[in-house]
């Protein structure tokens, strides 16, 4: 089973992004994606994000995982 985390995108380097989900911060690769900017959301696995998603999804997406903790 494969488990993505939407995180926020807080800073751009190149084809790499600080992005953070809640008080966690990781710097994940980009390069897959095109057209992103500060504030997107995005799906991350393994330290890649695989697909840009819906800021009213993913807000939606981390209230549950929230929950669940």
């Amino acid at each position: 089973m494969c488990l993505g985390i939407p995180m926020k995108i807080r800073k751009i380097n190149a084809d790499f992004a600080e992005v953070e989900s809640g008080r966690l911060l990781r710097n994940i690769n980009i390069q897959m994606l095109s057209g992103l900017k500060l504030g997107d959301y995005v799906l991350v696995h393994a330290g890649f994000a695989i697909q840009k998603v819906d800021p009213a999804r993913a807000k939606e997406t981390l209230r549950i995982v929230d929950e669940i903790r």
